[in-house]
């Protein structure tokens, strides 16, 4: 995709929402079920949509919210519903609008003191530290849509386990939740809202104190105090909104701190490559406002609206490349937590960098490479047989300084945390490491590329087997390994990855677009990965 005009350039006010519209519209405008794209459709990271195309829309949260308190029925889960919502525009009436139907089916329900915003990762530490005690099951709803643009809300559900929930449980909440719509939300159980926010059962609760208390067995905090590093935060106006400055006073950081209050359009944001705002931590076109004071701080970061996701920023290098800092962070941790077994394995995603494999190799640590999505990381986080779970798409998670789970889900905060962590114990940022790792280890090059395909093309890509590929070579080098399932825990890809010794590729069609995406790595040079690149198009022809 070619880089737009504005890309990198703060957000010009001709293109700003017009929030007054969007929530009149969240109200107002009524879904077609009739319409595919007007369905309740989880993804990967729950339904996302928005009021102005109909996609989410009060009726879609009075319909999943219900589907969510039928499923809590169906699994016996009686305990506390955490919610947590980020500083979208449609968070907010989505939040009132699940509130009326949580209230009606008696769920007890926890959300932020005086309305406030809770990041996703604080949401899954309250459920696993919840359920640690004994007593009823408790989950959590996150209304988000992450780094999305402005326009957009989201709807995600967390079972008891903290972390995103698998597709057997968003099947049923998707199903459940369009029968609803179907039913003209006939099924549905709600109060008015005056009522909701008297019920007794909906109750504000601290989120900030616990978990800003509890980063200390997490990080070390004490290493970064006594540094007096100069930290730049940018909160980039996020559901993380109150929890850098509260972390800054608890432990005493020089820590200067941006985008901490409330703007639903966003304005301060720089265009992303496509020219629209999107508050993507790991874009350096999005991040340019933080990139261009680089020099100012020996580290600096920022965070996606929901928190979930990192983006740090060196003197050495600026943004740092997620896949690059995922190195980093796997390299020092498995070498500064003296308190850790030495067997908890790696988790990676199969379309992340394969520098991760060999720093693993040179720690002697197995490596689980999964398919794409946080989801399946949860269970090696929860028992502790991986250490780290990380994506190619900056986030990630790891475990607590004595081995036990922290979150089961990706949080941003505690990797730009451990950022300056690294910086204040070594003296040198998270970029010179990543030099090092690639004086060691080979320098890759890594792209992803889009193709455009039809639905049906996309449903020949998600059920190839090994045996489609008839090539035995790729960019001259013979081919070592053809994989249609995730070597870690042998679950389909819903695509294909072909590995070679200095290279690699990886194709999955879209869940959301008509395209295709081909990722694809060189330990080489760029010559190369081009030359990958094109031999992952033309197998892709064939194969179609």
């Amino acid at each position: 995709m070619s880089v737009h005009p504005l890309a990198g350039k703060l957000a010009p006010k001709s293109i700003l929402i017009n929030v007054p519209e969007l929530i009149s519209a969240y109200f107002t405008a009524t879904p077609d079920i009739r319409n595919s794209s007007e369905r309740v459709s989880f993804g990967t990271s729950g339904h996302r949509g928005s009021s102005l195309k109909r996609s989410f829309n009060e009726n879609h949260i009075l319909a999943v919210t219900q589907a969510v308190c039928d499923y809590r029925k169906e699994a016996g889960i009686n305990g506390i519903l955490f919610m947590g919502m980020d500083t979208h525009a449609l968070s907010w009436p989505a939040q009132l609008t699940a509130l009326q139907v949580l209230a009606a089916n008696g769920i007890d329900v926890r959300i932020a003191g005086d309305f406030g915003y809770t990041p996703t990762p604080v949401i899954s530490r309250a459920i696993l530290t919840h359920n640690q005690q004994d007593g009823p099951r408790c989950d959590g709803i996150v209304i988000t849509p992450s780094h999305n643009p402005p326009t957009d809300g989201g709807f995600k559900y967390n079972p008891p386990h903290g972390g995103p929930a698998d597709t057997d449980v968003t099947n049923l909440i998707q199903d459940r939740a369009n029968a609803i719509l179907e039913a003209n939300l006939d099924p549905v159980r709600k109060v008015s809202l005056h009522d909701a926010l008297k019920a007794p059962n909906i109750q504000q609760y601290d989120y900030i104190t616990p978990y800003v208390d509890d980063l200390h067995n997490v990080i070390d905090m004490e290493i970064i105090a006594k540094s007096t590093i100069h930290i730049g935060a940018d909160a980039l106006g996020g559901a993380g909104l109150a929890y850098y400055g509260a972390i800054k006073e608890r432990y005493g950081l020089n820590m200067d701190i941006a985008h901490d209050t409330l703007d639903s359009r966003f304005s301060f944001m720089h265009c992303d490559k496509d020219g629209k705002i999107r508050m993507d931590c790991s874009s350096p076109y999005a991040m340019a406002g933080l990139v261009a004071l680089k020099e100012d701080y020996d580290i600096a970061f920022g965070n996606d609206t929901d928190f979930d996701r990192h983006g740090i920023v060196t003197k050495s290098v600026g943004l740092m490349n997620p896949n690059h800092y995922l190195s980093v962070a796997i390299a020092y941790l498995a070498q500064n937590r003296p308190q850790w077994k030495s067997d908890p394995a790696i988790g990676k995603t199969l379309v992340s960098s394969s520098i991760i494999d060999r720093v693993a190799a040179h720690l002697d640590r197995k490596i689980v490479e999964v398919p794409v999505g946080f989801k399946w990381f949860v269970d090696g986080l929860l028992h502790g047989t991986i250490f780290f779970g990380g994506e190619e798409s900056a986030g990630a998670s790891f475990l607590r300084k004595d081995g036990t789970v922290w979150s089961t889900d990706k949080d941003g905060i505690i990797l730009t945390l451990l950022a300056a962590e690294i910086t204040a114990k070594t003296g040198r940022d998270p970029g010179e490491h990543y030099k090092e790792l690639t004086d060691k280890f080979g320098a890759p090059i890594y792209a992803r590329i889009d193709a455009p395909a039809t639905p049906a093309q996309k449903e020949i890509l998600k059920k190839l087997v090994p045996e489609d590929v008839q090539e035995e070579t790729l960019a001259g080098e013979p081919i070592e390994a053809i994989l249609t399932n995730a070597p870690g825990n042998d679950a389909p890809i819903g695509g294909l990855k072909i590995v070679a010794k200095n290279g690699w590729f990886a194709l999955r069609p879209s869940g959301t677009e008509d395209i295709y995406k081909i990722y694809a790595e060189s330990f080489i040079d760029e010559a190369h990965l081009g030359r990958i690149q094109e031999e992952a198009k033309a197998m892709v022809d064939k194969l179609l």
